[in-house]
């Protein structure tokens, strides 16, 4: 790859290995890198150590999502979903174990995915994107089980409920739909922009950023970012943050949430931004937390940069790796 190429590309997503000692990146030329934690968390580690251990082409355009689940990571972005061996990449094997593609209405121009979660309540992967919908794969029996139909525009972001049955999706058509995976009909329809208080018609009404925790919902992009109680439907806190929140997720006792400008916010619940930590990339796409290795817990980075950032310690990066 050029060093132009190098200069205008950007990581998407991002998944953590089972097993919590690799991380799987995702770009803009459909190109995932497999790092290994071990080699880069290790103390007289060389640059060569903070480079990726495989790079391989995956998909036709970019890699939008990433996700691990039962041994396989799963990549998404050019309309399909590719399931591929953990244990074959880390062997430097690679070979798509399946692709599926969801069908679409009769059109020339395939929809790109742009979310992915899994739902492991019933072993399937919920995703959505240019089409709409969003779509469920039954990874047990790799067949489209279900179609949630009722967005008017793009689907940026889907979060599941698994308590409750529940996935949420957040569309540039402004709404948060609630559906009920039994019955694939939305139960209720949060439209962001009409609460004053979350309004920031300067920006538009787009949601690009979802997540839930039990009765808790972080949701943002045009609007505010905003922490609603799902059973009252009510925001209760709403966050000062500058330019549009692509990704947020929940972290001890705060709030964690990128997007728009070279920094991760900390926020606390109650809506204070108690501090901006800086990153490399101007702007973020993608921010992970290793849950799955308690001798490899970091977060990190991703965005508008080859790099990757990586946080031992939440509050300052430590390195970065390097695409």
């Amino acid at each position: 790859m050029g060093p132009v190429e190098l200069l205008h590309m950007s990581v998407f997503s991002q998944s953590f290995s089972p097993c919590g000692r690799f991380l799987a990146a995702g770009n803009n030329y459909g190109e995932i890198a497999i790092f290994s934690l071990c080699a880069a968390l290790s103390p007289d580690t060389s640059e060569a150590g903070r480079k990726p251990v495989l790079t391989f082409s995956a998909h036709d355009g970019p890699v939008f999502c990433l996700e691990s689940f039962g041994g396989h990571l799963l990549s998404a972005g050019d309309g399909s979903v590719s399931a591929w061996n953990w244990a074959e990449l880390i062997k430097k094997n690679v070979k798509a174990v399946w692709t599926r593609r969801p069908e679409y209405k009769a059109s020339m121009e395939i929809p790109e995915i742009n979310a992915m979660v899994i739902n492991p309540r019933d072993n399937s992967v919920v995703f959505g994107g240019g089409d709409n919908n969003v779509h469920i794969l039954d990874l047990e029996h790799g067949v489209f089980k279900s179609v949630f139909r009722g967005h008017t525009d793009y689907v940026h972001c889907l979060s599941v409920r698994e308590r409750e049955g529940e996935v949420l999706s957040g569309s540039e058509d402004g709404a948060v739909r609630i559906w009920d995976t039994r019955t694939s009909q939305c139960v209720h329809c949060v439209e962001v922009h009409k609460y004053q208080k979350c309004a920031r018609p300067q920006f538009g009404k787009w949601i690009s950023c979802l997540t839930t925790d039990s009765d808790w919902m972080l949701c943002g992009g045009g609007p505010s970012l905003s922490l609603w109680h799902l059973r009252s439907l009510t925001p209760t806190s709403v966050f000062a943050l500058s330019g549009c929140q692509r990704r947020a997720t929940f972290y001890q006792d705060m709030i964690l949430a990128v997007g728009q400008g070279p920094t991760v916010s900390h926020c606390l619940l109650g809506g204070q931004v108690k501090a901006q930590i800086p990153c490399t990339p101007n702007n973020i796409n993608s921010l992970e937390l290793n849950t799955n290795s308690a001798e490899h817990q970091v977060l990190t980075v991703a965005g508008s940069s080859q790099f990757v950032d990586v946080f031992t310690n939440v509050s300052y990066r430590a390195f970065s790796l390097c695409f």
